[in-house]
C-alpha cells in the first residue's frame, strides 16, 4: 500500500512540476504519467478491480486538483515578478535637456538615423529629411523614445556660433 501511496505522491508532485514550473511535454510530465500508471498496476495487481479502481478514481481526483490549483490566477501572482520597470536603458532626451529647437552637429551619416553632438550630448537622431552627411548643421524638431527627430539646417540662414545654442 505504500508504494502506491508513494508513487500518487510522486506522480502528483511531477504534475504539479510540470504545470507550474516546466511547461510542455518534459520528464517530469513524462514521469507523473508513468507514476500514475504504475500506481493503478500496482492497485489492480494488489487489491483487485474494486481497489484498482478506487485508486484509479483517487488519482483522477487528484489531478483534477493540482490542474485547478496550479492554474490559479493566485498560484501564477506567487511566482511572478511584483517589481515593476520605470527606467529606460539609455536616458531619455528631456533627462538630457535637449529641446526642440536645440542645434549640434551629425557625427555620423543620418540615413535616416545615426548620431548627433547636440551642445555636450551625444545622442542617436533620426532624420525628417532622406540623408544628412557627417559634420551637418541640424536641428532638433521632435522626440522619439530615445531617439531625437532632427531636420538639416539650411547653411544659407547664416548660422554660426555654438551647435546647442536655440533658434532665435
Amino acid at each position: 500500500m505504500w508504494l502506491i501511496v508513494a508513487l500518487i505522491v510522486v506522480g502528483v508532485l511531477l504534475l504539479v512540476a510540470e504545470l507550474v514550473l516546466l511547461p510542455g511535454i518534459s520528464v517530469a510530465g513524462i514521469g507523473a504519467f508513468v507514476a500514475f500508471l504504475a500506481a493503478a498496476f500496482y492497485g489492480f495487481m494488489q487489491y483487485g478491480v474494486m481497489g484498482g479502481a478506487l485508486i484509479l478514481a483517487t488519482i483522477v481526483i487528484l489531478c483534477v486538483i493540482a490542474v485547478v490549483v496550479s492554474l490559479r490566477a493566485n498560484t501564477w501572482r506567487r511566482f511572478s515578478l511584483k517589481a515593476t520597470v520605470d527606467s529606460t536603458s539609455t536616458p531619455t532626451p528631456e533627462q538630457q535637456d535637449i529641446h526642440v529647437g536645440q542645434r549640434g552637429e551629425t557625427l555620423t551619416r543620418l540615413a535616416p538615423m545615426g548620431k548627433v553632438q547636440l551642445g555636450e550630448v551625444t545622442i542617436e537622431a533620426k532624420s525628417v529629411d532622406a540623408y544628412i552627411d557627417p559634420h551637418q548643421a541640424i536641428e532638433v524638431i521632435g522626440y522619439d523614445n530615445t531617439a531625437v527627430i532632427v531636420r538639416r539646417v539650411d547653411s544659407a540662414a547664416g548660422y554660426r556660433g555654438t551647435f546647442s545654442e536655440p533658434l532665435d
